[in-house]
């Protein structure tokens, strides 16, 4: 693998499971901690975009530039800080991803040009499991700076790399695993699937 900074998005209000999602613990340890060890399968360095005071203990933190703009902040935040340019975007709250997806996501974002390499998923995109090049951070800063903050509305086609569901399943991935955890209800089936 040539040079991947990790990033994990760890800002989130977690409004529906009414506590720091990030710090849950899942499988015996913290949300965050099992997303670090998923993107040290691929990156050099990881790193959190996050709240420092909260997260601190965990590595070193990137705060948005843009607060409180949602996941789109975070993923300008993290490009912003970095010197890689390829660069691995995931949430915290993805416990299911695949170390061996990671690594396929980010050997297609080397075999292209693309700004973005995203999973897409029964019509969906995974913009919180994708590989985004450092000059993605121009885009996100004239989305944020126009007042604009959903991510797939800047995934066009000329820039973007789809994975699309058929790929992943031929490549011998589960697509289940973009699973995120936002309820109580997920956590407790989640722990439960791995009992």
């Amino acid at each position: 693998m040539g040079e991947v900074t990790g990033f994990i998005l760890a800002g989130g209000k977690s409004s529906r499971m009414g506590c720091d999602k990030a710090l849950l613990e899942f499988a015996g340890r913290p949300l965050l901690r099992r997303a670090i060890e998923l993107a040290s399968a691929v990156a050099q360095e990881v790193k959190i975009v996050g709240d420092p005071v909260r997260h601190a203990g965990f590595g070193v933190v990137v705060t948005d530039i843009y607060p409180g703009r949602g996941p789109l902040g975070g993923i300008h935040a993290a490009l912003t800080s970095s010197n890689t340019d390829l660069n691995l975007i995931l949430a915290t709250d993805l416990p299911f991803v695949a170390p061996d997806f990671l690594q396929y996501l980010v050997a297609n974002a080397q075999a292209s040009d693309a700004l973005v390499t995203v999973p897409k998923i029964n019509q969906y995109f995974e913009p919180l499991c994708a590989v985004y090049r450092k000059r993605f951070a121009e885009v996100a800063e004239g989305a944020l700076s126009g007042g604009k903050n959903k991510v797939d509305a800047l995934f066009a086609e000329e820039i973007t790399r789809v994975i699309s569901e058929e790929a992943m399943v031929l490549a011998g991935f589960d697509p289940a695993m973009f699973r995120n955890l936002n309820t109580p209800d997920d956590l407790a089936r989640a722990q439960t699937e791995l009992a």
